[in-house]
């Protein structure tokens, strides 16, 4: 009797449904741990913008690069992000002609709740499966998806 792919994959999931796995249900947890805490209208395709974006303003051309987003991609999230009153652009004094995204007090608050909400989460991680563990888990995660991302 031949297995389905569907049963192989939830017997044994490889690199990209155990990556899907944890991103959505990471996702889920940070953005209704937010909308408790006074950020009901962010969406997770936002943090396309919000996980790279510094106090100081970022450019959208770097939030491209960071995220892995076409800059059309974010151009259309700091679009929703203005509008809802998180970020707003502004000339960049290094360049004339480019513009910064920068953060709204609403952003700023965005921002420390959603570290304080993944340091805890990592923490309890951490707390599962031992301090030592996590973070050999964290650097082998962080030498693939490097090496993923070079390829």
């Amino acid at each position: 009797m031949t297995i389905s792919r569907s049963a192989r994959k939830r017997a044994d999931p490889d690199l990209g449904v155990l990556s899907a796995q944890v991103l959505f249900a990471l996702q889920k947890e940070l953005f209704r741990r937010l909308a408790e805490q006074g950020h009901p209208r962010l969406r997770p395709r936002h943090g396309a913008v919000l996980a790279y974006l510094d106090p100081e303003g970022t450019r959208a051309t770097d939030l491209a690069f960071q995220s892995g987003q076409h800059k059309q991609v974010i151009g259309t999230l700091v679009d929703e992000l203005e509008g809802l009153g998180y970020v707003e652009r502004h000339p960049d004094p290094q360049d004339r002609r480019a513009k910064l995204i920068v953060p709204t007090e609403l952003g700023l608050d965005q921002m420390r709740r959603s570290d304080e909400i993944l340091g805890d989460i990592e923490r309890g991680h951490a707390e599962a499966v031992g301090e030592e563990a996590y973070a050999a888990f964290k650097d082998v995660l962080r030498r693939v998806a490097s090496r993923q991302r070079s390829v």
